[in-house]
């Protein structure tokens, strides 16, 4: 098997990269940058699977980098896709994400099978338009595969989590306030796309850990991993639903969840870390 993975330095690249190695170690894995339209100079002929991570991170989407977001997440994307059809690249894996769904009306952050992805800033949107564009490129030679994942953890990994744990292991107290997330553990996504080229798979997949988290029950077992005592209590849950729809607090005690079902597959176990184990491996020296 041939991959080549676009995204030379991403997080979730890297990762992918090491664990498929680990369990394929015959396997020919190569990684490219797709900055300054680079990636043309690149053949593709040789490959097999094209797993595309390459785009701007989840960072807060701003208004003037709109055209931006569209040009990297939607537009190259649907580029590379086409390019690698046209190459005889067999199956293309396309790392979208949750973030498809953050429309503000979306009801008590629950999804459902049903529920359309509709999202209020560019970087969600531009996701969505990437997907419209790359699936119907699916027939019988070129399989397309678009992964929504929820927010991916791990050790060495960035965004809210890091900045979570670091709060956990510093402050004495914290909100013991009740909501659902769909959070997903790197190992745990790694053997997804493992999995999704093993099986020549194609669709839109909804991966997510066997266990939603709760993030007031999430600090506190980071907090106790470092030995660190944390009081949680109630005290501020009335300002916290009075202020829950501001986006600090919404990312944070909010809910936004898949509904369990979504995310079961019946051709491997791919939840290869629970929860616990999950916060040990992230948090481990």
């Amino acid at each position: 098997m041939n991959l080549l993975i676009t995204g030379k330095n991403s997080y979730i690249g890297q990762s992918v990269e090491a664990w498929i190695q680990s369990h394929h170690p015959d396997w020919r894995i190569d990684t490219i940058d797709t900055r300054d339209g680079k990636w043309l100079e690149h053949d593709f002929a040789p490959y097999d699977v094209v797993f595309h991570v390459a785009g701007i991170a989840h960072a807060n989407a701003k208004e003037d980098q709109r055209d931006l977001y569209y040009a990297v997440n939607t537009d190259l994307t649907i580029d590379i896709a086409n390019h690698a059809k046209a190459t005889g690249v067999k199956q293309f894996i396309f790392m979208s994400s949750a973030i498809v769904y953050t429309s503000s009306e979306l009801e008590k952050g629950r999804i459902t099978y049903d529920t359309v992805p509709k999202s209020d800033d560019p970087y969600g949107d531009s996701k969505i338009q990437a997907e419209a564009g790359i699936l119907p490129l699916q027939d019988d030679t070129f399989n397309v595969v678009v992964l929504r994942p929820p927010m991916v953890y791990g050790k060495g990994s960035k965004g809210n989590y890091p900045r979570l744990a670091k709060l956990a292991q510093q402050t004495p107290f914290f909100p013991h306030y009740e909501n659902r997330r769909s959070m997903i553990h790197i190992e745990n996504l790694a053997e997804f796309i493992r999995l999704m080229i093993v099986n020549e798979e194609a669709g839109i997949f909804w991966p997510q850990n066997k266990e939603y988290v709760n993030t007031s029950d999430m600090v506190a077992t980071i907090a106790r991993f470092h030995g660190h005592r944390l009081h949680r209590n109630r005290l501020f849950n009335p300002f916290i639903q009075l202020v829950e729809q501001q986006t600090l607090v919404n990312k944070l005690f909010g809910n936004l969840y898949y509904e369990m079902e979504m995310s079961d597959y019946d051709k491997g176990d791919y939840r290869v870390n629970d929860f616990e184990t999950s916060i040990a491996k992230t948090e481990a020296e």
